[in-house]
């Protein structure tokens, strides 16, 4: 991570660039970008919303997370808390921090970045639990989110017009390192 430096980021103003990471990181068409690209905008005004981003020395913004204290009436919450409810966990919507969004691009990955990203922005948190959603199967990514100490709170999420099946995890905070 030497030639990377993690610090604040203004979704906002960067939101371009950290969607070009999202895209190349997560798959997306452009025309799913332009979708998120509203999304990733209407977050980042949301009261204690933050964002970390991962930069080289020459500014290039390779790795970004973003998230906000939860809020039951917020679209994500919506349509994951009945999945909750039904394994027992729909109190992990309440006084939780949910990691909206994290990404590394592909030539970055590996190298304890996502990582840091994550650890970074739970820590500030001032609620005592994190809750997440990843796509639902054994990935480089469920493998770090289970080492920081997140379990499976629900599993076979469906989202509308996601092609593939989601899992809710969560955590308490802070995460184990």
């Amino acid at each position: 991570m030497k030639d990377v430096v993690v610090g604040p980021l203004d979704l906002a103003a960067r939101v371009d660039e950290a969607l070009a990471v999202q895209a190349v990181a997560f798959g997306l068409t452009d025309d799913e970008v332009g979708v998120r690209r509203h999304i990733v905008l209407r977050h980042a005004a949301v009261p204690g919303a933050r964002a970390l981003g991962a930069t080289t020395p020459e500014g290039r913004l390779v790795g970004f997370v973003y998230g906000m204290p939860n809020d039951r009436a917020q679209w994500w919450s919506t349509v994951v808390e009945p999945y909750l409810r039904r394994e027992g966990n729909a109190e992990w919507l309440d006084n939780a921090f949910v990691i909206t969004e994290l990404h590394v691009h592909p030539a970055y990955q590996k190298r304890g970045i996502g990582r840091e990203l994550i650890t970074a922005i739970t820590d500030t948190a001032e609620e005592p639990r994190s809750i997440l959603s990843a796509i639902d199967t054994e990935s480089p990514a469920r493998a770090l989110y289970r080492s920081l100490g997140y379990r499976d709170l629900a599993r076979n999420v469906l989202f509308p017009s996601a092609p593939s099946p989601y899992a809710v995890m969560g955590a308490p905070l802070p995460l184990r390192r």
